[in-house]
């Protein structure tokens, strides 16, 4: 009926079969931003809010995420994560914040969901923290800027479809 992966000969929804794929090693880097007021970041980078840290918590929250995708993405295979990094960086310039989550793993399916849950977590977590000081806060342009590995190849948004990252 489709020649989508994720669904069957009937149109029901499944998860994809990597059982014949090879182990690989995979990696990907998603990154997205949350923009606010000026001052919001001069507060954040001055450690003057109310909710405290919000770079490192968000931060963590970033990784924690990235380890339960499969609990929040219905078909998403859950997978056994060697490195989640999350940085949030804040940016005068926006004004607001870079966030940028690398994830990797070794195995028969790719970790770019786990990149941009994590990089969406860490931006809503920013939201909730900062929030009380800040209501113009948007989060936006997330999206997968790398993989590597896998069947497909390696790809960069930098370099386009098939580059080498």
């Amino acid at each position: 009926m489709s020649d989508l992966s994720h669904l069957d000969d009937a149109g029901r929804a499944r998860m994809v079969d990597v059982t014949g794929k090879p182990l690989t090693d995979r990696t990907a880097v998603a990154e997205g931003v949350l923009t606010s007021a000026a001052a919001t970041v001069e507060r954040a980078i001055a450690g003057d809010t109310p909710k405290g840290a919000v770079v490192s918590t968000a931060e963590l929250a970033g990784v924690m995420a990235a380890k339960r995708t499969a609990e929040l993405i219905p078909l998403c295979h859950p997978l056994p994560l060697t490195r989640v990094a999350v940085t949030v960086t804040p940016d005068a310039g926006l004004p607001g914040f870079r966030i940028r989550a690398e994830v990797r793993t070794r195995g028969q399916t790719g970790v770019e969901m786990e990149a941009l849950t994590a990089v969406s977590v860490a931006g809503l977590t920013l939201f909730d923290m900062l929030k009380a000081i800040d209501r113009t806060m948007v989060i936006g342009a997330i999206q997968v800027t790398a993989k590597r590995g896998g069947q497909s190849g390696d790809w960069s948004a930098d370099r386009g479809e098939g580059a080498a990252t």
